[in-house]
Formats: C-alpha cells, structure tokens, sequence
C-alpha cells in the first residue's frame, strides 16, 4: 500500500538533501499529506524534546519538550516539515504559553483535526519550571478535551 506520486505531491522537505532552516517563526513551512485510514479513529503523538525559544522580554534561550497529539480527519502534518515549523521558533520571543497556543492553533487550521493537544515541559528559569498544556476538539471530541484538560491540572508524570 505504498503512497502514490500524487498522495506524496504537498511533500517537499521530505528527503531533501539542501534543507534550509529558518531561524525565524514560519508556519508556512508545514505541509501535510491525505491520511489513508480515515475511518478509523486513531491518535498521532510527537516528541520533540529539544524544543528552543526566545524570552520575550530578555531574548534569553528557553528550553522545553513539546508533546503534539491529535486524531486525523482528512490531513495529517509530515514529520520533517513539522521539525523545521519547530526548529522556527527558535529566535521567536514569546512566553512558554504562547508558544503552546500559537502551536495548537496552527496545526489546528491546517489540519482540521477531530482532536488535538499540545503540551510544554519547559525548563527552570529563575527556579519555575511552565508546563502548558493546550487543547482543541470537534463537536464529538468536546467531553474528551474537557477530560484532558481536568487530568492535566496534576499530571504526576511531570512531577518526576
């Protein structure tokens, strides 16, 4: 069941040998790809542990891990586009929560997922670690984002 030349059309980055990163926020840089199992109901989760953002105020590095999870309709985010959307943040000077939300809502309107979250376990800065946790859901998703929600306020996992 491989993936036709026209399924994999929108993919450019993907195997591109002359990636250029930006330095600077770009969500132009996501590209997604038809998600061939659209009716089945099933979760996509990423990782990306070195996550690199700006303090707006002092334009000191911050550091965190952003964890995306949603549950496809139609398109799905292709991974290195999604790495380098992430990479562009790296100059951007907003606070942890910003980040978290811009983030969400991006993939939010390229996506049009069922359901989609995204969390932040940023790094101490002046002894305060920032977990936001951001979350979106369809009309038939709508009890499981306020479930998600409620779990996230005391999320022991983060704690360790």
């Amino acid at each position: 069941m491989s993936r036709t030349d026209d399924e994999l059309q929108g993919v450019t980055l993907l195997g591109n040998q002359g990636t250029r990163y930006t330095y600077d926020y770009d969500p132009s840089l996501l590209e997604t790809f038809i998600n061939k199992h659209q009716d089945n109901e099933y979760l996509v989760t990423f990782d990306c542990p070195e996550f690199t953002t700006l303090c707006p105020k002092t334009g000191q590095p911050d550091f965190g891990r952003i964890i995306i999870s949603y549950i496809p309709r139609e398109l799905m985010v292709e991974s290195k586009s999604l790495k380098l959307y992430l990479f562009s943040f790296r100059n951007h000077g907003d606070f942890h929560e910003d980040c978290v939300n811009i983030i969400m809502k991006d993939l939010c309107k390229l996506l049009q997922p069922r359901y989609i979250e995204v969390r932040g376990v940023f790094r101490p800065r002046g002894g305060i670690a920032i977990y936001p946790f951001a979350n979106w859901a369809d009309d038939d998703h709508k009890a499981m984002a306020e479930q998600r929600t409620l779990a996230n306020f005391i999320n022991d996992s983060l704690l360790k």
